[in-house]
């Protein structure tokens, strides 16, 4: 067993984000041990989350959703001490995050919630923006390794209030996006070419970092996910639900979710959110949604849900018809049970009737590996990165 230092980090989580903050956490000095749900072929790879906390008295947790940050951080609990700081990094319900700083401070460790903006070319170079919530020891102790794989740390509050401004801003990110496919839809619709409604919007005063990044992806149909349709549903589901909560009628969020919803449906799980603009300028026939862009969402067929299981019974895989409004919310007599809190109920719209031949369900796993919720106004330099693509329909337009 590796010599306990300060040096010592454990990254539980290894996807977009958490693999690259490993990499530039080693460059820097640290040393740096992984536990991931899906094992990986990486040096100091461990066994188990509690393993971590032998070795290390530095927790950092990337993981998608409420479900896994409380499997996570009870599967740590056993082995935590005063020694211990516990940094939770996901996107999550409010009250997801405060129970498992609960879990995590009855042990007498400390816990720090920083959920973060910026995406994978932001965690290369070390750039993340952090939102912090938590007790002033706590977020004195993480400063160190935050300052190593961010470029600025902004203190907000209590655990909890962090991520509530978090949600606000991936609330105003997926609205921004779907104004800019309603406006290209309407500009289309109108005979006016498209590359005059492109710089109209460049010397707007609407225009911002997240137009600039997308807009052109719209154009190009590049929906390669830096921020995926599946995850930015769930961030602005569980927005939805917290303005219920307080009351709030947040009708924008609730049609930038219920975009992102049709999307899911027709099989765009696991594309680029921008991918909304599908709805108004369909390519192709899409593909029947598959389990794994459905996991999010589908209940395992079993008695008992797994400590991983997240998100309700299944949904219909039929596309939805452009010229059918999205239904009203079901009412609490039709709302399945069993469903996770941060979740559901009345704010989430009704299903679409089952298909004859439904998608065969298997036990839904919260992707442990993979955090992506992240805003992108880090991610202006991504598009270099990119194959090319076939011209496509707004290309034609633009060459006219």
């Amino acid at each position: 067993m590796s010599r306990r230092t300060r040096k010592n980090v454990g990254i539980i989580g290894l996807g977009i984000i958490g693999s690259r903050v490993r990499e530039v956490l080693r460059r820097k000095g640290f040393h740096v041990f992984v536990w991931n749900r899906t094992p990986r072929t990486i040096p100091n790879f461990v066994g188990a989350p509690a393993e971590l906390a032998e070795m290390c008295d530095n927790l950092a947790i990337y993981v998608s959703d409420d479900d896994a940050l409380e499997y996570v951080v009870k599967q740590l609990s056993p082995a935590l001490t005063a020694r211990h700081l516990v940094i939770a990094h996901s996107t999550v319900a409010p009250h997801s995050m405060t129970a498992a700083a609960e879990i995590v401070e009855r042990r007498g460790a400390r816990f720090v919630e920083a959920p973060f903006t910026g995406s994978k070319e932001a965690a290369e170079k070390g750039e993340l923006v952090y939102y912090l919530g938590g007790k002033e020891e706590a977020l004195k102790a993480a400063r160190p390794i935050l300052e190593a794989s961010g470029k600025h740390l902004l203190e907000i509050g209590d655990v909890g209030s962090a991520t509530t401004i978090k949600l606000a801003t991936n609330m105003i990110t997926a609205a921004t996006v779907q104004a800019a496919a309603e406006a290209m839809a309407l500009v289309h619709a109108t005979g006016v070419p498209m590359e005059k409604f492109i710089s109209a919007l460049n010397g707007n005063a609407s225009n911002s970092a997240t137009l600039k990044m997308k807009v052109p992806k719209m154009v190009d149909r590049k929906f390669d996910a830096h921020f995926s349709v599946k995850h930015m549903l769930k961030d602005v589901q569980i927005a939805s639900r917290l303005g219920l909560t307080h009351h709030l009628e947040l009708g924008v969020t609730t049609a930038a979710r219920d975009r992102l919803l049709e999307q899911l449906q027709n099989g765009r799980g696991d594309e680029d959110y921008s991918a909304v603009i599908r709805k108004y300028f369909p390519d192709q026939p899409p593909p029947k949604a598959s389990q794994e862009d459905l996991e999010l969402f589908n209940a395992p067929q079993q008695q008992q849900p797994s400590p991983f299981t997240i998100m309700p019974d299944a949904i219909s895989t039929e596309p939805v018809q452009n010229a059918e409004p999205m239904p009203p919310p079901p009412s609490a007599a039709t709302v399945p049970e069993g469903l996770p809190q941060h979740m559901m109920p009345e704010s989430f719209p009704a299903l679409q009737p089952a298909v004859e031949n439904p998608v065969e369900q298997q036990n839904g796993n919260v992707l442990v590996e993979e955090e992506e919720n992240a805003s992108e106004e880090d991610l202006s330099s991504s598009s270099a990165e990119e194959e090319s693509a076939p011209r496509s329909f707004f290309s034609r337009l633009l060459r006219r």
